[in-house]
């Protein structure tokens, strides 16, 4: 099974390297609960820095997790649910086509012990 393609780029791992790291886990929860954030608000509710945020935010961007819009001076960011919805979407497919082939394999091993007695 492949994981979904645009161009060149690889939009389901994009999404699960964005997600490998805790704190960009945790920046995906602040914007969930709050609507929406700027780089400063959200790093007062973290223990990075707010250049640390904006890299951060800059590796959700790119993987299609979340979105910056700016406001006057501020760049307020907000989840983007389309990249994480075509993943779980992936993994969701990966899941059925496991379950398939186990119980495939599951089968072979039954009808090997009922043909072996």
């Amino acid at each position: 099974m492949t994981t979904e393609r645009h161009g060149s780029s690889e939009p389901v791992g994009d999404v699960l390297a964005a997600l490998a790291d805790p704190t960009r886990r945790r920046l995906l929860d602040l914007l969930a609960e709050q609507g929406a954030g700027t780089a400063t608000t959200l790093a007062e509710r973290l223990p990075v820095s707010r250049q640390a945020v904006v890299k951060h935010l800059a590796v959700l961007d790119a993987a299609g997790l979340v979105s910056g819009n700016r406001v006057g001076r501020e760049v307020r960011y907000t989840v983007q649910p389309a990249a994480l919805d075509a993943t779980a979407r992936w993994m969701t497919a990966l899941a059925a086509d496991w379950d398939r082939r186990l119980a495939y394999i599951k089968r072979i091993a039954e009808e090997a012990e009922r043909n072996s007695h």
